[in-house]
């Protein structure tokens, strides 16, 4: 893709700050933008632009950061390229649109709703989240629910699948893994089919091999909403970062942060209620 207006400007801006894209990911992630230092080359140079409503967003948040007036950067971004009706298609739909769960093959009523989850993030002396545990409770609307869809959208596109692992009351099942997106799809199956209200908690592991590319966040997208989601982060032996935040980002409505601080178990966490749609997660800096 060659350059564009939206590129030429980005790239002016950029220069005029005097910003290193390291410090502009910083900078976004501290408001809880997951965007990597390789989208936002590959945007000041034409070869890539932003399509999805996130990075839409990123982009609303990088006028600001930039010092550029609101609009000079969104009004310049040409129509999104035409995609193909294949399977990536579908993984690229939001995970609002249902696409996600009829790339599998089935309906959206056929994976039952989210109630409540919990997820505690292992963060290692360098700061990078290198393991996620995961309990989730799901509740069926219908009899015969068999299978609840996890879908994990990893902070840094471009890079490698986690490794999923079924700890307790299910197995994995069929698995699909967008890098270009960081999105992965994975049945996680319950042996038996639930009856209608019945609950089922199942306990899930994501490890990520590939820490070079391991994300100083961790975060959720809620595709409707969650009676409650509690998000831990613990920090190996001594090591705690300077500061850390939550953050959220509702699909209507504004942007939130807010510090949080570490507990003397060398942990940070935030709890949402009632929250959906959108993306929730916490941040930290790299350990002082």
């Amino acid at each position: 893709m060659s350059a564009t207006a939206f590129s030429a400007a980005l790239r002016g801006a950029i220069s005029t700050s005097g910003l290193g894209l390291d410090r502009i990911q910083a900078r976004l992630q501290e408001r809880g933008i997951s965007i990597s230092v390789t989208a936002l080359s590959y945007w000041q140079s034409g070869k890539r632009q932003p399509e999805r409503q996130s990075s839409i967003s990123a982009v609303r948040v990088l006028e600001e950061i930039l010092d550029v007036p609101a609009g000079a950067l969104l009004g310049l971004l040409p129509p999104p390229r035409p995609r193909g009706a294949s399977s990536r298609r579908r993984l690229d739909e939001p995970a609002e649109s249902g696409g996600v769960i009829a790339a599998f093959g089935f309906e959206e009523d056929a994976s039952p709703a989210l109630v409540g989850l919990h997820d505690l993030c292992d963060v290692d002396a360098e700061g990078r989240c290198v393991m996620v545990t995961a309990k989730a409770v799901l509740r069926a609307g219908t009899s015969g629910h068999d299978r609840w869809v996890l879908r994990y959208r990893r902070a840094e596109p471009h890079s490698r699948p986690p490794t999923l692992r079924a700890s307790r009351n299910c197995t994995v099942g069929r698995t699909s893994f967008d890098s270009c997106e960081g999105l992965l799809l994975a049945e996680l199956l319950f042996g038996h089919g639930l009856d209608n209200g019945e609950t089922q908690l199942v306990e899930y592991s994501l490890s990520f091999e590939d820490t070079d590319s391991a994300a100083h966040q961790h975060f959720r997208e809620f595709s409707s909403p969650v009676p409650e989601y509690l998000v831990e982060a613990r920090f190996a032996g001594n090591t705690r970062p300077e500061r850390s935040w939550q953050f959220s980002h509702p699909e209507t409505g504004q942007p939130e942060t807010r510090p949080l601080r570490v507990d003397n178990g060398n942990t940070v966490h935030a709890v949402a209620v009632d929250f959906g749609p959108g993306r929730f997660g916490i941040g930290w800096s790299r350990p002082g």
